[in-house]
């Protein structure tokens, strides 16, 4: 039996967000004008996919700015918005890319417990390892055994070095010494796991600065790529995990996983257009190849079930 592709688990993943909107477009969108009502009912339809009250103003704006009072079927609506959608989207389309100027090219991965940081790391370790980069891990978040574990079995299967340290001992320190064993076996990437307690926020916030401060001391220019894991069932609240870490560190870009089980697939959409991070790879399902670099318009045309 072959395999689904990656636009197929894509569109199985997002089927959720996908029946959400097209459901409701059709019924806004049975043989009726393009009035004040529909593009009310459509605003509505978009916010409560999780697209956020801005970013549905104005894809319903501009859909009355060039077809207001003319009839227009839904396949039309869904052309029209998926379009719009991936021009918001085009921007932050941006792979992870490893510099080679950097050895290790340290990447520090941040994110609430439960957003799937651990097991992006190990996806990323198999992706990167697959374009023959020497790979290590660092099992930074000390404070739950389970992440170690985890990490450590993603390791095996990539064959990547896992730096392990005791059971809730100083993060920092195990960072600092993850790159300074990079370096001395001569690898590529540096992924480091870190704690996402958000309920000890202060804390969190003086480990997370604590490990960028000891990373500088080895190499002024570390981490290089600091990456939040972004859980979409969690929608809206995906906004002010974005505000959190950003005020705890230089986020430079974002991992959305978990898309297969959601129907707040257009939080994607709102945090592009709110914040113009980055996305640079997006999840649909647990195995290693469900993991993906993020395609704009493929994700705008799935989300409104037109096919590519």
């Amino acid at each position: 039996m072959n395999k689904p592709s990656w636009l197929d688990r894509l569109r199985s993943g997002l089927s959720k967000s996908t029946s959400k909107l097209t459901d409701g477009i059709a019924g806004i969108f049975r043989k009726r004008k393009l009035d004040d009502e529909a593009i009310e009912e459509l605003e509505e339809l978009l916010i409560t996919a999780d697209l956020g009250p801005a970013t549905a103003a104005k894809l319903a704006a501009n859909l009355a700015a060039t077809r207001f009072d003319k009839e227009v079927s839904e396949e039309e609506v869904r052309t029209a918005l998926a379009d719009d959608i991936s021009k918001i989207l085009e921007p932050v389309a941006k792979p992870l890319a490893i510099n080679p100027g950097h050895k290790p090219h340290v990447i520090l991965v941040v994110g609430v417990n439960g957003s799937g940081k651990t097991t992006t790391i190990g996806k990323l370790a198999q992706h990167y390892v697959g374009q023959r980069h020497k790979v290590m891990l660092a099992a930074g978040d000390t404070f739950r055994a389970a992440a170690v574990e985890q990490l450590q079995i993603w390791g095996e299967r990539a064959g990547c070095p896992v730096i392990t340290g005791k059971p809730g001992g100083d993060a920092a320190g195990l960072a600092f010494d993850a790159l300074q064993a990079a370096r001395a076996q001569d690898v590529d990437v540096l992924l480091i796991d870190t704690a996402g307690r958000l309920q000890n926020r202060a804390d969190l916030m003086a480990g997370l600065e604590k490990i960028s401060r000891v990373l500088k001391k080895l190499d002024e220019a570390a981490p290089h790529d600091c990456v939040l894991v972004l859980d979409a069932t969690v929608g809206q609240n995906a906004h002010s995990q974005v505000e959190i870490f950003r005020d705890m560190v230089a986020v430079s870009g974002l991992v959305v996983t978990k898309l297969d089980g959601s129907a707040k697939g257009g939080v994607l959409i709102a945090l592009a257009e709110k914040f113009a991070l980055p996305v640079h790879a997006i999840g649909v399902g647990e195995g290693a190849e469900d993991l993906r670099a993020f395609e704009a318009e493929d994700y705008a045309r799935d989300l409104m079930g037109l096919s590519n």
